[in-house]
């Protein structure tokens, strides 16, 4: 018998080579290069001089029409649908990734009872963390147990590719890949080898019965799909499924899409009945009731196409400390601190003394700089005790000038602000932008500088009338 040839491999950028080393040469990471033993290949492949007949008719012209249209399968989740470009793929290899605990099985259990439920096949739900029992109770308990679900439980590859073979289902679950192993390769279960050699089986399987495989997989600490980072490049479409433990929201989206944009975000709500989606999550990140309380201001942040309500709160208190402290929860510190200097250089509001909590609703995140104006406004909201008004909404960049920068994608936020309820928007000049026509029941103020925008909110009026002139003027003016 052969003797399998070693090559090494970094489990991060893919490298290969004969020889093992502590740091990767090639994309510098420490202790990622694992051992591969290359399984000794049994027959030997023959170039044939001359093509047959058969094989050239394995190149077909890119205009050939195919015999029947492909149809996406629809996952019963018109959000899942949508981060997919429509549905899944027939023989596609779709790579769910999240973290622990954050809905992953319980996304494509439900799916996988949608699907079947479809009435046009079966399909296999494939477990190698679970036992038959186990998943089978948490079908009834999601309300996801129908008959033509079918549950198998087994790491080994074999079987698994026994099942796919003898049931022949329209859809293909494997929780998880990292679980799944091959008996005739070396390497430990989650392993670089295994994990590659997994799924390039689940590949070929999927491609030459035209099933598609809806993988899930772990991820490490940092965040990346656990495992060779060629296991991104073998599948056709990989999805991150996002959210904070504390909160029921969960955001999905895809990083690679053969198929589709890779730019869609889908929304959905973890119960302990299961997943439901959220088509329109526009009161997700926004605080109830009718009350307009100093310190809140109200922006919308683009995430993929779509165009998301956030609602930024602030409060400003004084301090007992020597360093006053800055929390905050959903938006970058260092963009706070920049934003805070401005305010106190351009605005003459002095916020450098004072101790600046600053926050989104649910989990928000009003990272992107077209939120600056946002964070600034409800900075000064808090600071000289001026609610802004709630059917108020608040674009812009700012920048170390004071200047107020254009963001990209306007029409898209007033547009979405304007299907909302909201009546006035603080925008950026820009001589280029001409949309006003296309927005109806939406008054826009331009502004050029932060002064000319806070004035614009009535905040530089009350920060004049305002008795606590050493909180608001800078120290020395």
């Amino acid at each position: 018998m052969a003797k399998s040839s070693v090559h090494y491999v970094c489990s991060d950028c893919g490298w290969n080579g004969g020889k093992w080393y502590g740091r990767c040469p090639n994309c510098g990471s420490w202790g990622t290069i694992d051992e591969y033993h290359e399984a000794p290949s049994r027959t030997k492949t023959r170039i044939p001089a001359t093509a047959t007949a058969q094989t050239a008719e394995l190149a077909r012209p890119a205009t050939a029409q195919d015999s029947e249209p492909m149809e996406r399968i629809h996952t019963g989740f018109e959000e899942y649908d949508r981060v997919l470009g429509g549905g899944i793929v027939p023989g596609s290899v779709v790579l769910m990734a999240g973290e622990p605990g954050i809905g992953k099985s319980t996304l494509l259990l439900e799916t996988a009872s949608n699907v079947a439920r479809q009435g046009k096949g079966t399909v296999l739900y494939i477990s190698g963390e679970e036992s038959q029992a186990q998943v089978r109770m948490r079908a009834q308990r999601i309300g996801a147990a129908c008959d033509d679900l079918l549950i198998a439980s087994t790491t080994d590859l074999a079987t698994a590719l026994d099942l796919i073979s003898s049931t022949k289902p329209r859809l293909v679950v494997a929780d998880s890949v990292q679980t799944i192993y091959a008996s005739e390769v070396d390497g430990i279960p989650g392993g670089s080898t295994q994990v590659r050699e997994v799924t390039t089986a689940l590949i070929d399987a999927a491609k030459g019965s035209n099933t598609p495989v809806l993988l899930v997989g772990h991820v490490t600490k940092d965040g990346s799909i656990a495992g060779p980072r060629t296991l991104e490049h073998l599948v056709d479409v990989v999805c991150q499924f996002e959210g904070e433990p504390q909160t029921a929201l969960r955001l999905l989206r895809s990083t690679k899409n053969r198929f589709g944009p890779t730019d869609e975000v889908g929304c959905f709500d973890m119960s302990g009945e299961g997943i439901e989606e959220v088509p329109d999550p526009s009161g997700l990140f926004l605080s109830d009731g009718d009350e307009t309380p100093a310190g809140t201001c109200i922006t919308f942040t683009m995430d993929g196409h779509r165009s998301l309500p956030i609602e930024v709160q602030a409060l400003v208190t004084k301090s007992v400390l020597p360093s006053p402290r800055r929390a905050t929860n959903g938006i970058d510190q260092n963009r706070l601190a920049m934003i805070v200097a401005v305010i106190y250089r351009h605005a003459q509001i002095n916020l450098l003394a004072k101790d600046l909590y600053v926050s989104t609703i649910a989990g928000g995140s009003a990272r992107e700089p077209a939120d600056d104006l946002a964070i600034a406004a409800a900075l000064a909201s808090a600071a000289t005790d001026t609610p802004i008004d709630r059917t108020t909404v608040v674009f812009g960049e700012i920048s170390l000038t004071g200047q107020i920068r254009p963001v990209p994608r306007l029409e898209n936020r007033l547009r979405e602000a304007a299907r909302l309820g909201y009546t006035r928007a603080i925008v950026p000049r820009n001589r280029r932008y001409d949309g006003r026509k296309a927005l109806k029941g939406i008054e826009l103020v331009e502004v050029a500088s932060l002064k000319e925008a806070l004035r614009a909110l009535g905040i530089a009026q009350r920060r004049r009338s305002s008795k606590a002139v050493s909180d608001i003027e800078p120290d020395g003016e």
